[in-house]
C-alpha cells in the first residue's frame, strides 16, 4: 500500500490536537537532558505515488550525545570549545550517523544508457560532528565531517533491487551505467537562529520564525545554503525542526524534553547554490554519464512533529527544484523520522 503524505500530516496533527487539549497534570518537571538520542529516518518518492526517479531512497541512521556544558572537562565541549563560530557558553554535543542514498534516472526499466537524465549513483557514508545550542536555546550551530563511497561499492543496486522484488515494484534494469567506484567526502556547516517569537495566550500555543544559513565542501557536495522555518505548535522549544537527509535545510538529530506531550507544524523554504554535485556532475577522477546540472535549487517542505516523553516522530513533505536543464517537472518526496532517547 502507498503511503499519502497529506494522510502522515493529518495523523500527526490530530494527536497534537489531543495533546493540546490534555490538561496540565499530565506534563512532567523538565530533566537534565544528558541522555543519547537514537535517529532513524527514511525518505523516499513512493510515499507520493508510484515514482522512482532521481533521489528515490534515502536512509539514515544517528546517534547525538547527551549535553556537554561548556565549563566541564569533557572531550567533547573542548572540541566545540575550538570552533570559534560556535556560542560563546554554548551546551554542545556530538553526533555519529552511517546513511544511504540512491539515485536514478525516471525510467528504471530502460537498460539503455539515458544521455539527458541523472545517472544511477549511490552514497554510503558515515558522518561525526558537533550540535553547539545557546544557553537560551535560540541558536544552534552544527559543524560535520561526512566521507564515504559513491558506485558500486555504496550497494545502492544490490539495495533497491532487493527492496523493489521484496515489494513487488518494478525491476531497475540501467545499474551497469553507475558512476564509478569513488570515495568522497564533505564538511558541511549550518546555522539556525530564532529570530522571533509569539505566544498566543488565549490557546496556548506558540509561533516561531527560525532562518538558516550554511555551506558544503567537498567533492560530493560544494554550495551555500539559506532558508526560513516558520513553526506553529504547543511547545516549540524541543528543537529547531527535525533531521533530514542532505542535502536539504537543517534540522537537529535532538530534542529537549519539555513536557511529556508535545507537538507542532512547520513550513520551511531554502535554496542552495550549487558548485558541485557529484550525481549530476559525475565522477571527479574518471569519465562517466554526467547532465547539466542548474547552479540553484530550491526546497520547499512542510510537515508535521509529534514528541511523547522520549520519543519524536515527525513526517515531512518536500518539493525540490529542477536540478538539472532537461528535468520536466519538481520532485516530490516525503521524509519520516523516529527517534528515542535513552
Amino acid at each position: 500500500m502507498r503511503v499519502n503524505s497529506i494522510q502522515c500530516i493529518v495523523f500527526l496533527t490530530v494527536i497534537g490536537s489531543v495533546a493540546a487539549s490534555l490538561p496540565p497534570a499530565l506534563a512532567a518537571e523538565k530533566q537534565p537532558d544528558n541522555g543519547g538520542i537514537l535517529s532513524i529516518q527514511m525518505e523516499n518518492d513512493f510515499f507520493l505515488g508510484d515514482t522512482d526517479r532521481h533521489f528515490t531512497h534515502g536512509t539514515r541512521l544517528s546517534y547525538t550525545t547527551g549535553e556537554r556544558p561548556a565549563d566541564t572537562d569533557d572531550l567533547i565541549a573542548k572540541a566545540a570549545g575550538l570552533v570559534p563560530f560556535f556560542p560563546d557558553q554554548g551546551v554542545s554535543r556530538a553526533h555519529y550517523a552511517l546513511g544511504q542514498n540512491i539515485y536514478t534516472p525516471a525510467d528504471i526499466t530502460d537498460v539503455n544508457l539515458i544521455e539527458d537524465d541523472r545517472p544511477y549513483a549511490g552514497w554510503l557514508y558515515l558522518s561525526a560532528g558537533l550540535f553547539s545550542v545557546s544557553k537560551d536555546r535560540d541558536r544552534m550551530d552544527n559543524l560535520a565531517f561526512e566521507v564515504g563511497v559513491i558506485g558500486p561499492w555504496s550497494q545502492a543496486e544490490k539495495t533497491q533491487k532487493t527492496w523493489h522484488e521484496t515489494f513487488g515494484f518494478r525491476d531497475p534494469k540501467g545499474w551497469d551505467h553507475q558512476l564509478e567506484n569513488e570515495v568522497g567526502f564533505d564538511i558541511v556547516y549550518n546555522r539556525s537562529v530564532r529570530v522571533w517569537k509569539k505566544e498566543f495566550q488565549s490557546t496556548g500555543l506558540e509561533m516561531d520564525l527560525v532562518p538558516n544559513v550554511g555551506f558544503s565542501l567537498g567533492n560530493v557536495f560544494t554550495h551555500a545554503n539559506a532558508g526560513v522555518t516558520v513553526r506553529i505548535g504547543d511547545d516549540l522549544s524541543t528543537d529547531f525542526s527535525p533531521p533530514r537527509i542532505r542535502p536539504s535545510l537543517p534540522g537537529s538529530d535532538f530534542f529537549f524534553y519539555t513536557r511529556d506531550l508535545d507537538w507542532y507544524l512547520f513550513a520551511s523554504f531554502g535554496g542552495r547554490a550549487v558548485l558541485r554535485n557529484i550525481f549530476l556532475d559525475g565522477n571527479t577522477f574518471t569519465d562517466s554519464h554526467r547532465v547539466d546540472k542548474k547552479y540553484f535549487v530550491g526546497d520547499l517542505q512542510a510537515g508535521a512533529a509529534i514528541t511523547w516523553r522520549d520519543w519524536r516522530l515527525s513526517y515531512t513533505h518536500i518539493i525540490r527544484t529542477e536540478e538539472f536543464h532537461g528535468q520536466k517537472d519538481p520532485d516530490r518526496f516525503g521524509a519520516i523520522s523516529l527517534s528515542y532517547r535513552f
